[in-house]
């Protein structure tokens, strides 16, 4: 009996050593972890989507119904009651339909450079965050807005080498003030071709094909079929054909004047690349393309005109996730894209070393008094994708000359951009028209400055341009220009600069809303 007490004491202490090991081990793991994050260790990878953040949700669902005001042609299920059919003979002179497409901004202009990449940045939109707007029931929609643009490209590029660029004269165009249903003046068309050529419009429709092909991959093969082959078609005609539209049709660089074809041509083949997963491409923006026109280690902002930043992100996603099986030479090239893209990001973050200057005094990034908000929602969106990008790649941490800094630094930089918008300003004003108690009254928009039932002509309209009351349609969703540098913001229909809103915002808009309406891990590949 004594040695069996003698045993089962043993074996008490063994049990007791076994447990304080299992608990050192658990403390020292506790403790590792601890150390890790405090060093910036890889946070987990976000799983499928969460909970909704309801304020980014709302907003969100206000945001994608400015398409809808924007839609031009036969409406189907119109959804905005003081909308109707409108330019149905667009196009007609070149027996094509280009009755579909969005209007540009508060006028009746279909501008084929900047409705292209709402369209390319729509589709990134949908392919990186489908499956938070498909919680919040915005999948759909935006879906629905995307192939109203891509009907309208496929159609303006009747020939490989020939795609329509334009309908409607400007100059014509802003002598009116009418809405859209009611519309009288003549709508000539613009093309560029081989003789004329316009690489930079001729690439960015092809990115949007690109993109679009792909969010419409595993839904209708068909049409996806057709955009790709668009899109391939209309790179090579804008890289064999090279010249700028601004220079060959100098009356359009007074509206979207393009400063450089370069980064065009590597947007659209990093599309292609990604749609594709053809290496030419890969070779094409990683070789002697990418050293003449990427400008590594030189960021620049995100908008219509610089795609550089946004396909310097995109590049980054395949040293992200696919880069197994590139080429040294190709590896090369995409490490100065990933670098650069970093760049940018450690000029977003605030209290970074590289942090840039250009911010209001409450942390909006500022850039331009036209079209302000533009560039802080657009590095806002890049901002919250290679946030992502890191978070599902397990990438801990970004140096910005040596200070390191986490994913969570980047979204937290996005949603400043984002809550400034939503009305978090020392305005207290939302930007976004439709969300919150106080927005935009007099926004610059010919549709939604005049009733619906008005009977208006060309000039007669003008009286709605000037009336002081506000306006009586809500053009839903409309991002307008936004604040100064000193963030005042003059709530005038006259005062275009500041609350005339634009398909490409809200693409933006769209994007970095449905980023932050809740967390999710990102698709490794689109294909």
């Amino acid at each position: 009996m004594g040695a069996e007490k003698k045993s089962g004491g043993c074996c008490g202490w063994i049990l007791v050593i076994i447990v304080a090991g299992v608990l050192a081990a658990a403390i020292a793991v506790a403790i590792k972890i601890k150390h890790d994050k405090s060093k910036g260790g890889a946070a987990p990878v976000p799983g499928p989507p969460g909970a909704v953040d309801s304020k980014y949700a709302d907003a969100l669902k206000i945001a994608v119904q400015f398409f809808d005001v924007q839609k031009s042609g036969k409406l189907v299920d119109d959804k905005i009651p003081w909308r109707g059919d409108s330019a149905l003979n667009d196009g007609s002179e070149a027996k094509l339909d280009l009755s579909k497409g969005m209007f540009d901004a508060g006028d009746h202009m279909k501008f084929g450079f900047p409705m292209a990449y709402t369209a390319t940045v729509l589709s990134w939109a949908i392919l990186e965050y489908g499956d938070q707007m498909d919680v919040v029931k915005q999948l759909e929609p935006s879906r629905d807005a995307l192939k109203w643009i891509t009907d309208y490209l496929v159609n303006a590029h009747p020939k490989d080498n020939v795609l329509y660029i334009q309908v409607g004269d400007p100059v014509l165009d802003h002598k009116c003030w009418d809405r859209p249903e009611s519309m009288s003046e003549k709508r000539p068309l613009t093309q560029v071709n081989t003789s004329t050529p316009g690489t930079e419009v001729a690439a960015e429709t092809a990115a949007a094909m690109a993109a679009a092909s792909l969010v419409f991959k595993t839904t209708d093969s068909t049409y996806s079929n057709t955009l790709l082959d668009h899109a391939k078609k209309l790179f090579s005609f804008a890289d064999k054909y090279r010249g700028s539209y601004s220079e060959n049709i100098p009356e359009v660089a007074t509206y979207y004047n393009s400063t450089g074809y370069g980064d065009e041509l590597l947007w659209a083949a990093g599309w292609l690349y990604h749609a594709t997963g053809d290496d030419t491409y890969l070779s094409y923006v990683t070789g002697n393309n990418g050293k003449a026109f990427a400008k590594w280690g030189s960021p620049t902002w995100f908008s219509w005109d610089d795609k550089l930043p946004g396909t310097q992100v995109l590049l980054s996603r395949i040293s992200f996730f696919n880069a197994k099986g590139i080429s040294d030479s190709a590896n090369s090239g995409l490490k100065m894209y990933r670098e650069t893209a970093e760049a940018i990001m450690c000029g977003l973050i605030p209290d970074s070393p590289t942090a840039t200057s250009s911010r209001t005094h409450s942390g909006l990034i500022w850039v331009s008094d036209w079209n302000s908000l533009q560039h802080p929602v657009a590095s806002a969106f890049l901002a919250a994708l290679y946030s992502d990008y890191m978070l599902s790649s397990r990438t801990a941490t970004i140096s910005c000359s040596g200070k390191s800094y986490q994913p969570a630094d980047l979204r937290k930089f996005a949603k400043s951009q984002a809550d400034y918008v939503l009305g978090n300003n020392p305005m207290k004003l939302s930007y976004l028209v439709g969300y919150g108690d106080k927005y935009p009254q007099f926004v610059h928009h010919r549709g939604a400055s005049i009733p619906a039932d008005a009977d208006t002509r060309c000039k007669d309209g003008f009286k709605w341009l000037e009336s002081k009351e506000p306006n009586p349609n809500v053009a839903i969703g409309a991002l307008v220009g936004g604040p100064f540098l000193n963030e005042s913001f003059i709530d005038s229909r006259n005062n275009s600069m500041q609350t005339e809103p634009s398909t490409y915002n809200s693409a933006v808009l769209v994007g970095l809303l449905s980023s932050l309406v809740t967390t999710s891990s990102v698709v490794q590949s689109f294909i």
